[in-house]
């Protein structure tokens, strides 16, 4: 597990759920999160591509958000929810609704389920807890 400074271990709750990551992207995504930690020591992608279960395709549950996924994730603090596709950066696009795996909320989340939390830090610092609603997979939203 990567130990420098990350959401698993600066915010107050470091309890993070058990990750999934379809082997397909794992090593496009590790080398995104290598080159993002050494342009910025932002390791938090790092941490979480490192610390996650790599599956293949077929064992990943349509429950999961993987790469391509329409998710719904609800703001513990706010009680707001919004839906996202989670994507590379090359396909960001905030307008249409395309969140980049590289942004703080993209890291947070990468691999959760339906129902489970997940703390994370926005770019302000600011932590935030959010709850995994609905994920459509790839294909199907």
């Amino acid at each position: 597990m990567h130990t420098s400074d990350s959401r698993t271990h600066d915010l107050p709750n470091p309890d993070t759920p058990p990750l999934l990551i379809d082997a397909t992207y794992y090593e496009r995504l590790h080398a995104l999160a290598r080159a993002a930690a050494r342009r910025n020591a932002d390791s938090d992608l790092l941490a979480e591509v490192e610390r996650a279960r790599v599956v293949s395709a077929a064992e990943i549950p349509e429950s999961v958000v993987n790469i391509g996924s329409l998710v719904t994730y609800e703001d513990q603090d706010s009680g707001d929810r919004t839906t996202v596709r989670l994507v590379f950066p090359e396909d960001a696009d905030i307008a249409a609704g395309k969140v980049s795996v590289a942004t703080p909320i993209g890291t947070a989340l990468l691999g959760l389920s339906i129902g489970q939390t997940m703390p994370w830090r926005t770019r302000a610092g600011d932590v935030r807890r959010l709850a995994i609603v609905d994920v459509r997979p790839p294909g199907r939203g």
